[in-house]
């Protein structure tokens, strides 16, 4: 009976060195990274399900209510970089809550 091979488990710093090879391999050229954009968002659904109204989601999370109210009435999309944030929120909102703390600051 032939003997399995071990399989090896990857490492934080393993998968780090693989994804700063396939940058470098980028950089110069040799490999095109398919780029990732975030999907829509459904603004009034996220801030629902953490249970929050307008202005408590806008202070807690750093976002202009304005903005926020245009992105619910479906006036305005966030941009990429905003739907990236607010699909972290949507599914680890206490980590962002805890990443902010003390930092949040609107006007």
């Amino acid at each position: 009976m032939p003997k399995k091979a071990a399989t090896k488990k990857k490492t934080f710093g393993t998968d780090l060195i693989e994804g700063m090879k396939l940058v470098l391999a980028h950089q110069r050229g040799k490999i095109e990274l398919e780029q990732v954009w975030p999907k829509p968002v459904d603004v009034k659904a996220v801030r629902k399900r953490v249970n929050m109204s307008q202005a408590e989601f806008s202070r807690a999370f750093g976002i202009g209510k304005r903005a926020l109210q245009e992105w619910e009435q479906g006036g305005r999309q966030p941009d990429s970089a905003a739907r990236a944030y607010l699909t972290v929120i949507a599914k680890e909102p206490a980590a962002v809550r805890r990443a902010l703390a003390g930092h949040v600051r609107l006007a």
